[in-house]
């Protein structure tokens, strides 16, 4: 099992979203999202876990590896709704990683950072993610 992505840039704020189930088969394709993630947008990125129904010690370390990558291209790395079935404990030097209980919380701690309401949306998905047409059926 692997798992489905969307990334969606809010003026300059990005959302991955990730479906499925984050182990070790699914951790390159996450690695994947990541590299797209890094050459599109600006500013943090919140990895939206809502949809996803578990992950693997792998798939937390692929979540701390992440981080780094991004710390690297000086943008910054959070999350939504981790999986009921375990923490994220970042492994060694691994830059802060701010947990949202929710989207909602997220873009409310960023819409209270900046003052304004986010606006203007691009997006960017695997093939397999649903599409607005298709969630209504």
């Amino acid at each position: 099992m692997t798992i489905e992505w969307r990334y969606t840039v809010e003026e300059d704020l990005g959302v991955l979203s990730v479906s499925g189930y984050l182990g070790p088969d699914a951790v390159h394709r996450f690695a994947g999202a990541i590299g797209w993630v890094v050459g599109r947008g600006s500013g943090p990125v919140i990895v939206d876990l809502t949809e996803l129904r578990s992950w693997s010690a792998e798939g937390q370390v692929a979540i701390t590896e992440a981080a780094r990558r991004l710390a690297a291209a000086g943008r910054s790395l959070e999350l939504t709704a981790i999986p009921a079935d375990g923490s994220l404990v970042p492994v060694g030097d691994c830059p802060p990683i701010p947990v949202h209980a929710d989207l909602a919380g997220a873009y409310a701690a960023h819409s209270t950072r900046h003052g304004e309401p986010l606006q203007g949306r691009h997006e960017g998905r695997t093939t397999g993610w649903p599409t607005a047409d298709h969630a209504a059926e």
